[in-house]
């Protein structure tokens, strides 16, 4: 089996942490400096993870490993390495290539900013930490990049740390993700456990859970399982720990493609995959993937519908879509999974820098202040306009075949969640068509000088928008080739597309439509339902209320439980050494009141002292 370019792979996610390396040491206050490097050692890392996914589409390559002895304490023997599957090769495609692009768009995106070079060096160790979770081969080194990847998005969120917005994101995004984290964090503990000989590796997982022949117990299975999951739900923002991502939208816009499209949402998605043998044994944990994937792909839909800032409008979008990739996953689809991962990645890159050119130019995020900048933005508009299509599912953008693919499953193992999942499909039509017509048709709002964006920031999205277009064609009703791919022909393939097909594409067409007669046309009124239910619309405007019920029954209950911590503190513990140091300063102060040198006085404690043991000897007496 040739496997030249995979022994390498490792080489990969070293790219980007040399970088980081250089900028930390050399890169200070060079913006030029800052650029090259960041740029260069994106550009090598996709060039290298390009060779290996060739080389696994290849006949006879599609598995190599290597792995070292990293902790030898007795008993206990860890070894960590690489590993490159048919699944790691796709995905070391997805993150380069995304970070590659994000990388070229910031040098004109964050040209002037003062820390320019310290935002590069951020962005390749993020693109390393995930490149670093990708590859890894055991569980433990996943956890390791896990939480690399959860510091990154912490230092990039709040990048502009002078802004109180982004600093409190970057502390809500930490925190809520390492809820997840503990979860995980149990579940490998679990393995280690109960695994044969403690073994954490991918490699004996898939043998040991791989039809499931009773080495580990049905309900630690299924505990394992789930555990696992509430990471991925933390990464992956989906229900009830999705509260992070929306705000993880203060921090630059680059940033926030990067995040949504190819390194932190997706590395929850990616480990569910990673570990699908573990959730095939427990159809209960598959159960609560696809439910919990159905039910976030709705209600983020929803709230993208009343929202009015860009970057927010696409996050919730993002929370709906990785509902979509879940709800596939849990559904046994990993192929409708993983291809959705896939096409997402592009189009949401795609959206999230059209934004970030857009705000660039007139400097605002709110979608109301905003109009006619197609006339003055046609780059943007058409890249733009291609990814709201693709997001939409209209054929035959990307976007159309990997979610009729998960509709298709849907529909034959569980018909409700394709209900859910169409009529998802139906409000992210319109809450896009919403977004495309007040940002690039109409009038302009107010004094805008809008221009369009120089090269650097055009021409990713002009490839974006390019793949956007195409992605979608490596996987179709009539061309299952990702699928047999990926799963080397495991995974059964489900008919009726078609119906599929037409139903899913009439249900984006009339989302669009309907947002056409709202916003260009005018035939109905852009207040018809906050005329009529002001409480809905105030509803969705305030994502349900998740945020203030969050608040109310964890923040305030936390910060009261703080409050008692530090009254028991202040008025126990630190009351009992005040008494005890207090009683011992008095003590020492009458002691230094008798110890005055006074014959008088000794005499005198003398006789008390006798009075006071004679009292004693005949008290005694009587008793």
């Amino acid at each position: 089996m040739e496997t030249m370019f995979s022994q390498v792979a490792w080489l990969i996610p070293l790219f980007p942490f040399v970088a980081f390396l250089l900028l930390l040491a050399f890169g200070r206050n060079q913006s030029l400096i800052g650029t090259t490097v960041g740029i260069v050692a994106s550009l090598a890392s996709l060039v290298v993870s390009i060779l290996v996914l060739v080389e696994h589409m290849s006949d006879g390559a599609s598995y190599y490993q290597y792995s070292f002895k990293w902790i030898d304490l007795g008993s206990i023997q860890i070894n960590a390495g690489f590993e490159v599957t048919n699944l790691t090769a796709l995905m070391l495609v997805v993150v380069t290539a995304v970070s590659f692009l994000v990388n070229v768009y910031s040098a004109g995106y964050m040209k002037g900013d003062e820390r320019i070079s310290v935002f590069f060096s951020y962005v390749a160790l993020f693109t390393f930490s995930m490149l670093g979770l990708v590859l890894a081969d055991n569980m433990l080194t996943l956890y390791v990049f896990w939480e690399l990847v959860g510091v990154c998005s912490f230092l990039l969120v709040g990048f502009w740390y002078t802004k109180p917005e982004a600093v409190a994101a970057a502390k809500k995004a930490f925190i809520v993700t390492r809820i997840g984290d503990a979860g995980l964090l149990l579940a490998i503990l679990l393995l280690y456990w109960y695994m044969p000989d403690h073994a954490l590796d991918f490699v004996h997982i898939q043998n040991v859970f791989d039809g499931q022949t009773g080495a580990i117990a049905a309900s630690v299975t299924t505990l394992i399982a789930i555990l696992i999951f509430v990471g991925a739900i933390g990464k992956s923002g989906q229900f009830p720990l999705h509260v992070w991502l929306p705000d993880a939208m203060e921090g630059p816009t680059p940033i926030s493609a990067l995040i949504h499209a190819a390194t932190m949402v997706a590395a929850g998605v990616y480990l569910v995959a990673r570990t699908f043998d573990i959730f095939q044994a427990s159809q209960a944990a598959m159960d609560t993937v696809a439910y919990v994937g159905a039910f976030t792909a709705i209600f983020a839909a929803t709230i993208g519908v009343a929202q009015n800032d860009i970057k927010r409008i696409l996050a919730y979008s993002t929370v709906s879509q990785l509902g979509y990739m879940m709800m596939a996953l849990g559904l046994g689809s990993l192929t409708g999974g993983i291809f959705h991962l896939f096409t997402h990645a592009f189009f949401k890159a795609l959206l999230f820098l059209g934004a970030g050119s857009v705000i660039h130019a007139v400097h605002t995020q709110n979608i109301h202040e905003m109009g006619g900048l197609g006339a003055k933005m046609r780059i943007t508009a058409w890249t733009f306009g291609i990814g709201a299509l693709a997001l939409s599912g209209i054929p035959p953008f990307s976007g159309f075949w990997s979610k009729d693919a998960i509709l298709t499953t849907a529909l034959h193992e569980k018909p409700v969640l394709f209900v859910v999942g169409v009529a998802a499909a139906f409000f992210t039509a319109f809450y896009m068509s919403r977004l495309f017509f007040l940002v690039f048709t109409g009038k302009p709002k107010g004094e805008q000088h809008a221009h369009e964006s120089p090269s650097s920031m055009t021409l990713p999205l002009i490839i974006l928008a390019v793949f956007a277009v195409i992605a979608g064609f490596v996987q179709t009703p009539w061309n299952n080739t990702l699928g047999s791919w990926l799963t080397d022909g495991a995974e059964t393939e489900h008919g009726g597309g078609g119906l599929v097909m037409i139903i899913s594409t009439a249900i984006g067409v009339l989302g669009i439509y309907l947002g056409w007669l709202v916003f260009v046309k005018g035939t109905i009124s852009r207040d018809a339902v906050s005329s009529r239910a002001a409480w809905l619309v105030r509803l969705l405007e305030r994502k349900y209320y998740i945020d203030e019920l969050y608040h109310v029954l964890i923040v305030r209950s936390l910060r009261a439980f703080g409050a008692g911590l530090v009254a028991f503190d202040h008025y126990i513990v630190d009351g009992i050494v005040r008494l005890v140091g207090g009683a011992a300063l008095q003590l020492g102060r009458g002691g230094t009141r008798l110890q005055n040198g006074q014959v008088q006085t000794y005499g005198l404690i003398s006789v008390l002292g006798l009075v006071i043991l004679i009292a004693a000897v005949v008290g005694r007496r009587f008793w």
